[in-house]
């Protein structure tokens, strides 16, 4: 997953879908504007602990702000601290010893009560952290990494790295089922690898076929064994424009169940177990909600509207509140026109127009609820 270091321009800010059906259960409850220049990509909540864990990249100029991880009360939204010096994508805290993780390079490692930082770890110099796990099973991290396509394995109790796994393709996002099984969806190759966490090893890849790819979001029902996979368009290539969608799989074999239209590109998805209904955040400014029925009956219960940009979340599991985060972007600088009629410049890997600053205190974090 791609830090969100550029933004949408102010104009682009209302919603992409206005007119977008609202009725369902779901509203954003509130809109903390917590400020602080950087830019972020995965949010963190640490229900146990009431803590909110926010990376944000280091900003250049003539007021420099070094990258760090930024932390909230999760009750009230409050700052409380930050793990400085820590440029990240993603945070993960282990309950049983109270270590938190940053997927940082080196790994930064921190005491989840003081926030005092215990150590740095080093990992492979090829690796580019993103996304991050903590396996409760064993008491293990995996720090997610694009380039070389692995999982680098880490004891949370003292920070050993303990080897790496070998995915077979880009690495998104990961979950567990606490039983000895992780999934992680690969973004590249439309499929979920499947890691036994005892040999640290790839036992199957469940295979999306015609259904979806560029697939970022992925959600674990534990009970049913039902899988969700938020992906950015459906696989067939001669589809435009593109359609997002939600698979839904089985756990045990990774027989898909069924497939659903999502409001946007997904960059992440959370399951909760106690409503029982999974959730995908877009950049677009969406969140759908999917209700499971049952194991094998599942429905888009609503398309909430939210904030543009708002493309990661993370599940407060004591009051079932999701959280988001987006902030505000400035106009474009202007630029001579090419020559000959070319296209205008593009932002970072051609993902639209080029964007402008963000806006100074405009950072924001929503909480999303009934």
């Amino acid at each position: 997953m791609r830090r969100m270091c550029l933004g949408f321009a102010v104009g682009f800010a209302m919603f992409a879908t206005a007119g977008m059906a609202q009725q369902g259960p779901y509203k954003v409850l509130k809109t903390a504007k917590v400020g602080g220049l950087g830019g972020f990509d995965y949010i963190y909540a640490d229900g146990a602990g009431r803590r909110l864990y926010i990376p944000r990249g280091a900003v250049q100029g003539e007021t420099p702000t070094p990258a760090r991880v930024t932390v909230f009360n999760l009750d009230t939204l409050t700052p409380v601290g930050d793990i400085p010096n820590t440029r990240a994508n993603g945070a993960a805290v282990d309950l049983k010893s109270g270590h938190g993780f940053a997927s940082s390079k080196p790994v930064a490692m921190w005491n989840t009560k003081t926030l005092a930082l215990i150590k740095t770890i080093d990992i492979d110099p090829k690796c580019s952290p993103d996304g991050i796990l903590a396996d409760p099973f064993n008491q293990r991290i995996y720090v997610l990494s694009h380039p070389t396509m692995d999982a680098t394995v880490i004891d949370a109790k003292d920070g050993t790295v303990l080897g790496t796994i070998d995915l077979g393709g880009a690495p998104e996002q990961a979950v567990s089922d606490g039983k000895g099984h992780i999934y992680v969806v690969i973004q590249d190759k439309a499929n979920v690898a499947v890691i036994a966490a005892k040999t640290m090893k790839v036992t199957a890849h469940y295979d999306f076929g015609d259904k979806g790819s560029r697939c970022n979001g992925l959600a674990l029902d534990i009970k049913n064994h039902v899988l969700f996979a938020a992906c950015g368009q459906s696989g067939i290539p001669a589809v435009t424009p593109a359609q997002p969608m939600m698979v839904i799989l089985n756990a045990d074999d990774g027989k898909i169940i069924t497939s659903l239209k999502l409001a946007g590109g997904s960059d992440g998805a959370v399951f909760n177990p106690a409503t029982m209904e999974a959730f995908s955040s877009h950049g677009n400014g969406t969140m759908t909600i999917i209700k499971e029925n049952s194991p094998t009956s599942f429905a888009v219960e609503q398309d909430l509207q939210t904030m543009a940009g708002a493309k990661t979340l993370t599940l407060d599991t004591k009051t079932s509140h999701i959280l988001t985060m987006a902030a505000e972007y400035g106009p474009p600088p202007q630029a001579t026109p090419p020559a000959g009629g070319a296209p205008p410049p593009q932002g970072r890997g051609g993902r639209g127009p080029a964007r402008g600053p963000m806006l100074p205190d405009s950072f924001s974090i929503l909480v999303v609820g009934k």
